[in-house]
């Protein structure tokens, strides 16, 4: 699929891209040809990424940015502009999941730093790259929400109600850029074999539990949402806007 599509000359950033879906998307999209900036807290995850990637078409740079922190992701956009040019591809990847429990347990502590980085971080990283793509009459914004967006996790208040607004925001910027030419699209994973989700998939009965009631009875793996996003960010993806792409095999079928 990488293959037939083509994004030479495009810059992409993608939050959270040091490993799990966000490092699968970014191999797609370099393999595509995209020059992508990867950006996490951990720069020895980074780096490690751009080193495995370093032989793809496109050019993957590794920046540290702790998302939750205006600062930080104003120093990123401005890094990206300045080694690799304005961005054309936003992948807003990077997300916590604190506060598993009943919703009665929630602390005023859990939803701010689930709101900021779940939340403001996708807000602020539009602001700050979506005005160059007005200029330009072009682009693709990108949010990886989750299926707990569409119907409630279990024990996770937070989770839900912060991709549930995700996906809310992913409609109304859609209305309000589509008509300068960018489009906003969201990706809605169900459970995919990553660390981030491993206490869902490694208990052996909680695992089997939740595959129990898919109509695919395996886990996702990274590159099932790598390769969806590769097309939401091309130009063969050039009416979609406005979506919610579900990744669940069958979950909430």
């Amino acid at each position: 699929m990488s293959a037939a599509i083509s994004l030479k000359g495009k810059v992409a950033l993608v939050t959270g891209g040091g490993r799990g879906i966000g490092k699968a998307i970014a191999r797609n999209l370099a393999e595509a040809g995209a020059n992508v900036v990867i950006a996490s807290r951990k720069m020895e995850n980074l780096q490690a990424t751009a080193t495995e990637f370093a032989a793809l078409p496109g050019k993957v740079v590794p920046i540290e940015c702790h998302v939750g922190r205006k600062d930080q992701l104003e120093n990123l956009v401005r890094e990206t502009e300045a080694r690799v040019g304005p961005v054309d591809i936003l992948v807003n990847n990077s997300a916590t999941n604190i506060g598993q429990g009943p919703a009665l347990d929630v602390t005023d502590g859990m939803l701010d730093k689930m709101v900021e980085i779940n939340i403001k971080a996708a807000m602020r990283l539009v602001r700050l790259t979506v005005p160059k793509m007005i200029e330009r009459q072009n682009g693709s914004v990108i949010n990886v929400a989750s299926i707990s967006g569409l119907q409630p996790q279990r024990g996770g208040l937070l989770y839900s109600f912060t991709k549930a607004g995700l996906l809310m925001l992913t409609r109304c910027w859609a209305r309000e850029f589509g008509p300068h030419g960018v489009r906003v699209n969201a990706l809605a994973p169900g459970l995919v074999q990553t660390d981030f989700s491993e206490y869902f998939w490694k208990d052996e009965q909680r695992r089997e539990q939740m595959l129990g009631v898919q109509a695919l009875r395996r886990l996702g793996q990274p590159d099932d949402i790598g390769f969806a996003a590769l097309y939401l960010a091309s130009d063969e993806a050039s009416f979609v806007t406005g979506q919610v792409l579900v990744l669940d095999g069958g979950a909430t079928a």
